[in-house]
């Protein structure tokens, strides 16, 4: 059995592709698996922020349609790339077991970094946690793939980036801290490979269906719904993160701070709400009424 899996071309993007293509030939011996790769746009310019893009959704809009037009089976995504809500046609029908969560300082210690500072990062979340966490701080915009990131460390002080990215291209930068979700919430998602297919598309939804890790899908669209209620694809400073405590109780904690930057917003949640992600999200909203 054939499958053809859509993902950017980045090295990261193409480890999580070939991840799953494994998951899928452990368990079935005739799967053979092939590669829809590109550059989207958001890939290709890197002078404009992720903002000015498209948002939420920049990096797998366009590899959605790849499988939407039938070029490709199924796509594989960093969940913290999507939009909230699942284009129509589209289905989520897996997640890998999430990896780490969290984000991290690339070339320094958030301690060890002397006052004014130059930190790059090209997420607003970041940003506005990381002026909270050190207002002297100066925080500068940074794109590109990991290793783009990577080679402009030199320019600055530190950068910021995905724990997880670090971990599964076995690439060991130096001084690494790991920012624990206390001090700055991940992004919805973020650690995580959500797999998408036609809706329609019934073998390909049970086969996928194998592979899914339900822990990881019950967090994760715990997270999803909580930028879906934010309103869909907000562009404004925000992130979620939900984990099963030892108590076996789910909890969920988010940020959100306005365009203007004011004061960065948190709330926790619990799964003792019956919509946890949502309720989340209105309180949020709330502290701001």
């Amino acid at each position: 059995m054939l499958v053809r899996i859509a993902t950017r071309k980045s090295p990261l993007a193409m480890w999580q592709a070939h991840f799953v293509g494994d998951q899928l030939r452990a368990k079935h011996d005739d799967v053979e698996v092939t590669f829809v790769s590109l550059d989207t746009s958001a890939d290709k310019d890197l002078t404009k922020a992720i903002s000015e893009i498209g948002g939420k959704g920049a990096f797998a809009k366009e590899i959605q349609q790849l499988v939407l037009i039938g070029e490709a089976d199924f796509a594989v995504h960093s969940a913290k790339d999507l939009q909230a809500v699942t284009p129509e046609g589209l289905q989520l029908a897996g997640y890998c077991q999430r990896g780490d969560a969290r984000d991290c300082l690339v070339g320094s210690t958030l301690e060890d970094l002397p006052e004014g500072a130059t930190v790059g990062t090209g997420s607003n979340r970041r940003r506005v946690q990381l002026n909270q966490l050190r207002p002297d701080l100066k925080v500068v915009g940074l794109r590109g793939n990991i290793a783009t990131r990577l080679s402009r460390l030199s320019e600055m002080d530190a950068i910021v980036m995905a724990a997880v990215a670090l971990e599964r291209l076995n690439t060991h930068p130096g001084t690494v801290d790991l920012l624990s979700p206390a001090q700055m919430v991940p992004q919805v998602g973020q650690g995580a490979l959500a797999i998408e297919c036609r809706e329609a598309d019934s073998a390909m939804v049970d086969l996928l269906g194998e592979i899914d890790h339900a822990p990881t899908r019950e967090v994760v669209s715990m997270e999803r719904r909580f930028l879906e209620t934010l309103g869909g694809d907000c562009d404004l400073p925000a992130g979620a993160h939900a984990v099963r405590g030892a108590d076996d109780v789910i909890t969920i904690t988010g940020i959100l701070a306005d365009a203007d930057d004011s004061p960065t917003r948190r709330q926790v949640s619990s799964a003792e709400s019956p919509d946890p992600g949502a309720e989340l999200a209105n309180l949020l909203l709330g502290d701001n009424s």
